[in-house]
């Protein structure tokens, strides 16, 4: 497996509604944050996140975080 594709250094903060959503974790969506298929023939696989009630909340942009698909501030750490 390759390494993912820094969308961004810095979290992506959301408003989101109650649903399924996929995170992008191969940093190539043209819909960052979220999945659009890019993936394909990457080896990465979208991470699937179910929100319960209305909220706000940050996305991982640098793809490294150890909480996917929430930023944990991996970000501050690359070179």
């Amino acid at each position: 497996m390759t390494d993912p594709f820094i969308a961004q250094r810095g979290p992506y903060p959301v408003d989101l509604e109650p649903g399924e959503y996929y995170w992008c974790a191969c940093g190539h969506s043209k819909t960052q944050p979220f999945c659009d298929g890019s993936h394909e023939g990457t080896g990465f696989t979208p991470v699937q996140m179910v929100i319960a009630e209305k909220s706000q909340v940050y996305l991982c942009g640098c793809k490294y975080t150890a909480t996917p698909p929430f930023c944990d501030g991996s970000h501050d750490l690359i070179d």
